[in-house]
């Protein structure tokens, strides 16, 4: 027993005089510190690289529109060109390009000139006022296409790039951050709506252009401010990329997004409407319009029932019922479970096409 305390005395006093030397050292020689790197975790010091990458993507987009306007003292009408300019982004190499449909809607001559100075009268191969998006295809032989990234991956605090052509000012780039998403029913800007909202400054000319992320992946399509208020700074919105994947995916094989088409017009329900039809939870939208000759009038739905489940997931919105529904195929087979007198019941509704703005 004797040997083991003096063996655990002598550890100790070794460790103490160890501590001892090493203050020493320390207090004498701070230099020889090891250097604890953070660059790890640190934001980068430049995001030249990522625009490097992706701003040769980035073309500007003119236009010329005959506007019609009458004068106070003649009541003939009289046209002039209205000359405009926005962003596009070039995803593919063969020539194709996303913008906005807003930036080419109605407009008698587009040219498009790319960041190496050519220029070009594109094709308007489709565009989908519903989303606000429209694909050009220029014949110009190999593009520098930028990287596709993911929309579904993004958090509120990723740094983001917006590149464009702000009133005119070529390849111009901002930063910022995501400072939300999922944006949709207080901006009434489209149908289909679930906007990136970023504080990376947004203005005339950059509609149309790329959000890139730090890797100079395109992560969404720079589409509108908040408001032209001078009280209003940082409020941008982009359409996100998984979302612009998938209209030009159907743009490019049908020439048009082809969606599902039920025939009803749904309204948000608030706690004390489900309350007192005896729903639990936030399930419920309620259908205020069922049109007369459409697929769920057929399948026996009325004004008034509630739906709680399509295609057995519970309905929380009437956005999100209406991005389930666009996202039907004519001729699916859509399973609508619904509450009406306080009875639960499931109608079987057959998608036909949407057309133009109906309804869900």
């Amino acid at each position: 027993m004797a040997g083991v305390k003096s063996a655990l005395l002598f550890v100790a006093q070794s460790i103490v005089v160890g501590l001892a030397v090493a203050f020493l050292v320390v207090l004498v020689r701070p230099d020889l510190l090891p250097i604890i790197s953070l660059a790890g975790n640190a934001a980068p010091s430049s995001y030249a690289d990522a625009i490097e990458i992706s701003a040769p993507s980035v073309a500007s987009v003119r236009t010329k529109r005959l506007v019609e306007y009458r004068s106070a003292s003649n009541e003939v009408p009289r046209f002039r060109v209205e000359q405009a300019v926005g962003s596009a982004v070039v995803i593919d190499t063969d020539g194709y390009l996303v913008t906005n449909f807003h930036v080419i809607a109605e407009a008698a001559e587009i040219q498009v000139q790319f960041s190496d100075g050519r220029f070009a009268s594109p094709e308007i191969v489709g565009v989908d006022a519903e989303t606000d998006l429209a694909l050009l295809k220029v014949d110009l032989g190999i593009l520098p296409a930028i990287s596709l990234g993911s929309s579904s991956e993004l958090r509120i605090g990723d740094v983001v790039l917006a590149i464009g052509n702000p009133v005119g000012l070529a390849s111009s780039v901002t930063q910022g951050i995501i400072s939300a998403t999922g944006r949709s029913h207080l901006l009434n800007l489209t149908t289909f709506q679930d906007f990136i909202q970023t504080d990376a400054a947004i203005n005339a000319g950059n509609s149309g252009g790329a959000l890139v992320n730090v890797d100079g992946e395109l992560i969404g399509i720079n589409t509108a401010i908040l408001a032209e208020d001078i009280g209003t700074e940082g409020i941008g919105f982009a359409i996100p990329v998984d979302l612009v994947r998938g209209v030009v995916d159907e743009i490019k094989q049908h020439g048009r997004v082809i969606r599902g088409y039920l025939g009803l017009q749904p309204e948000d329900m608030t706690r004390a409407e489900r309350e007192a039809n005896g729903i639990e939870g936030n399930v419920g939208i309620m259908l205020s319009i069922v049109f007369d000759d459409g697929p769920a009038a057929a399948a026996g739905l009325r004004e008034g029932d509630i739906i709680i489940a399509i295609n057995g997931e519970p309905i929380v919105s009437q956005r999100q019922a209406q991005l389930l529904v666009a996202g039907t195929s004519p001729g699916d087979r859509v399973d609508v479970v619904s509450i009406r007198d306080g009875q639960r019941f499931t109608s079987t509704v057959i998608a036909t096409e949407r057309s133009g703005f109906a309804a869900p």
